[in-house]
């Protein structure tokens, strides 16, 4: 089972982060300390983030408990394909997302990705192999590499939170995309998964006016925007 960073690790990057850029300071300073956001690895860990996509909270809590009952708990790759689309559709899933199922079930059992030992990888080897699955995109290959895999230099650029407050933390008028944002990563490593954390915490503060950033960055719209 693969074993997130403990407090004392995540302390220790963050020291790191705000030295390798100090531009992290001010997130920094602002949240306290902070465990991982650690979930289920493997197959179940990746079936169950893409149930949860695009659903409340409560909902995807509901919809999952549906499927693990109506899995018998046997929530793996040969019971998923031995279950009809048809019958996962039963347990609260769209069509999409039970194809999908069915897709990463069949990637682990036809051996082009083995959950069991993704530790064997690269992060980019097991992003590469992730991405190649049908239904798997860039943003859910390294959101579960991180949660679900305790992998600490991965990035998902694409997170419109993590663009927003590297936009706060660089003073910019304007979001990175998700390009930008990878490059601007880069210089985080080998604890961007750690600088991950630190800016959606510190995105979530803001959003819950838990802390009022000290010179807040309007977005500055071009003409006829």
């Amino acid at each position: 089972m693969p074993i997130p960073p403990t407090p004392e690790q995540i302390a220790a990057a963050r020291l790191a982060l705000v030295r390798l850029d100090p531009a992290l300071a001010a997130a920094h300073a602002a949240m306290p300390v902070f465990d991982w956001r650690s979930r289920t690895g493997g197959f179940e860990g990746l079936f169950r983030m893409i149930v949860e996509q695009q659903v409340s909270v409560q909902s995807a809590a509901a919809i999952w408990k549906r499927v693990v009952e109506g899995l018998d708990g046997e929530v793996t790759p040969d019971r998923v394909l031995a279950t009809e689309i048809e019958a996962l559709r039963a347990m609260g899933l769209s069509i999409q997302k039970a194809t999908y199922a069915h897709e990463i079930a069949r990637a682990h059992v036809d051996g082009r990705i083995d959950f069991d030992h993704l530790e064997r990888l690269s992060d980019e080897e097991a992003v590469a192999k992730l991405v190649a699955i049908k239904g798997v995109g860039r943003w859910t290959a390294d959101t579960f590499l991180m949660f679900c895999e305790g992998r600490t230099d991965v990035f998902p650029g694409g997170d419109i939170a993590l663009q927003e407050a590297m936009r706060w933390a660089d003073g910019s008028p304007e979001r990175p995309k998700e390009k930008a944002a990878n490059l601007r990563a880069e210089m985080w490593s080998p604890h961007r998964s750690v600088a991950a954390h630190l800016l959606w915490g510190w995105y979530g503060a803001v959003k819950r006016g838990e802390i009022v950033l000290e010179k807040p960055v309007e977005v500055t719209l071009q003409p006829g925007a």
